[in-house]
């Protein structure tokens, strides 16, 4: 198995995709929206994929977060606010917070499990840093390290509970990013005392099954390298500070925040110490450069990824008990006045 995760470049799988995959034999895969069209569609999409690899527990992944990062959305299929939206509930009932972020990140991995998604990248743990870049914005569940933490976990238990595994993301943390990572590379320059609280979300949830890199430099700790290229963050930071030692993703290796070719990116990365390469947008000749350079998946790389999928289910249908958890959801949110 190659420690790649891939993109596909429609609705459905092609024959060149479907041969490459065979033979590559990835790690799993990402679903945009261009590989969606209904859920029928979509569940035999990933019925597809797991047939072609003969693993039920096959790592088939997507951003749901809610809110403007949301590749699945209505009127078929439920809609979901964003992380903002539990934040001003937080502020004045902390419980009732934790709770509608929990049964809707619940209803959300019932609705992912049915379509046969086992990994979600949610939630982020970054900080909402003000000044900063809205590519965070209201995705963060606020500026408060202990309210980002303790929402965030509602969210891995919720996602777990309906069947899907989450991903914390982005370590060591996107929040005081001045630019948007897809079109360049952010320069962090906040002291090592200062990063604590960016950090500390991820340091309490350090036990999650997946965890996922943010392309940033971060002069305090390397001013050469961004995170997913460095091997001092990764080592020092990230599996020496935080205490993780889940499945670790990089971001979209195809973000413009990084140079040089996707291949060579790959290769960094890889040797740097992230476990597996990300690659959303199903270029063949990428894809093949990728496949080329990367090694086998290593043993503790294999124990992760199994560690990460063991929970996760692919369920016949959605279940009733989604519609009841969002209406407790609406409920708990209609405290603040906002609606999902």
């Amino acid at each position: 198995m190659i420690p790649a995760i891939f993109g596909l470049s429609g609705p459905v799988l092609t024959a060149d995709e479907r041969a490459f995959f065979r033979d590559c034999d990835p790690a799993g895969y990402i679903l945009f929206g261009r590989n969606i069209a209904d859920p029928e569609q979509l569940r035999a999409l990933t019925d597809d994929l797991r047939a072609i690899h003969g693993r039920d527990r096959l790592l088939v992944s997507i951003d749901q977060e809610g809110g403007r990062v949301a590749r699945l959305r209505p009127p078929l299929w439920a809609g979901y606010p964003a992380g903002q939206a539990f934040e001003r509930l937080y502020e004045i009932a902390p419980a009732s917070a934790i709770e509608a972020a929990r049964v809707n990140a619940m209803a959300m991995g019932l609705e992912l499990s049915a379509m046969g998604i086992t990994v979600d990248y949610h939630p982020p743990l970054d900080l909402r840093v003000p000044g900063a870049h809205d590519v965070i914005g209201d995705r963060a569940f606020g500026s408060d390290p202990m309210a980002v933490a303790a929402l965030g976990r509602a969210v891995l238990e919720g996602l777990a509970a309906g069947g899907v595994t989450g991903c914390i993301k982005h370590m060591p943390g996107h929040g005081r990013s001045d630019v948007d990572t897809h079109k360049a590379l952010p320069t962090v320059t906040a002291t090592a005392a200062e990063l604590e609280d960016d950090i500390f979300p991820f340091r309490t949830l350090n036990h999650a099954l997946i965890g996922m890199t943010g392309h940033l430099v971060f002069t305090a700790w390397d001013a050469e390298n961004p995170a997913t290229l460095s091997e001092t963050v990764i080592h020092d930071v990230i599996r020496g500070a935080i205490g993780f030692d889940g499945l670790l993703l990089t971001d979209d290796i195809d973000m413009e925040a990084l140079g040089g070719s996707i291949p060579e990116r790959s290769a960094r990365a890889h040797a740097a110490g992230c476990d597996i390469i990300l690659n959303c947008w199903a270029k063949m000749d990428d894809m093949e450069g990728i496949c080329n350079v990367l090694p086998a998946m290593s043993d503790t790389t294999a124990a992760r990824l199994d560690r990460a999928l063991a929970g996760t289910r692919v369920a016949p249908d959605i279940v009733p008990q989604a519609a009841e958890l969002l209406a407790k959801r609406d409920a708990l949110l209609a405290l603040t006045g906002t609606a999902a």
